[in-house]
């Protein structure tokens, strides 16, 4: 994409206006819209089509939390990349199995807003370095994480690839550039794939993903 379009959600108009100066000096970001709660980021997203929604936790109405996890079953989702007060011991794997693409704290936004954006817009997932740590407390391994190791190896190698891609954020016509196939056949894919794990929306396939350690992560820059 040539340029990213971003929606800003945040219930502090102050906090809006500090995010848009931070992004106004990069060329490739366009921020097309600004939301006060949840329920106003689905709507915008649903009507302009964004890249990257930047979206904070704690807001009225509907908190980023459960916007994500909503935002994140329409067809053709943008990448949430989340931005809060809150340190990743609070929220990180709950944002994460979710199906956000980024954790970001505000006291980074000045130096990492921008990297982080354009890291989530491509695909990639974008927490700090001590995210490693925080992960593997909070998913710990268990027996039925050795069971759906087992069920994952039993996959076949495509259908293992379209996993992983579709719990990076990419959509049906994106993940059939990558492997050369259709968006159909990819649909045909993932119908296969639910069938043997029982995995429905994006999020599903981020926590099954989590917890076998499939997600590859862009780190930030240490604080």
């Amino acid at each position: 994409m040539d340029v990213i379009r971003v929606v800003l959600a945040d219930d502090h108009m102050v906090v809006r206006a500090g995010l848009k100066a931070v992004l106004s000096g990069a060329r490739d970001i366009d921020v097309v819209g600004e939301a006060s709660n949840g329920k106003e980021a689905l709507a915008l997203a649903d009507r302009l089509h964004p890249h990257v929604v930047v979206m904070d936790l704690s807001m009225a109405e509907m908190d980023g939390l459960s916007a994500t996890r909503e935002l994140v079953t329409r067809a053709d989702p943008p990448k949430v990349l989340v931005l809060t007060m809150h340190g990743e011991e609070e929220y990180l794997v709950q944002v994460l199995e979710a199906g956000a693409s980024g954790y970001l704290v505000k006291n980074a936004a000045d130096r990492e807003l921008v990297d982080a954006i354009r890291a989530v817009a491509r695909g990639d997932m974008y927490v700090q370095p001590s995210a490693g740590r925080i992960l593997a407390r909070g998913l710990k391994k268990d027996e039925k994480t050795l069971d759906d190791r087992a069920r994952f190896e039993k996959l076949t190698e495509r259908e293992r690839d379209v996993l992983q891609l579709v719990a990076h954020g990419y959509t049906a016509p994106e993940i059939g550039e990558k492997l050369f196939i259709s968006p159909k056949t990819v649909d045909t894919y993932k119908q296969r794939i639910g069938e043997k794990l029982g995995l429905t929306h994006r999020s599903d396939y981020v926590q099954f993903a989590l917890k076998l350690g499939l997600l590859k992560f862009q780190a930030g820059a240490t604080s």
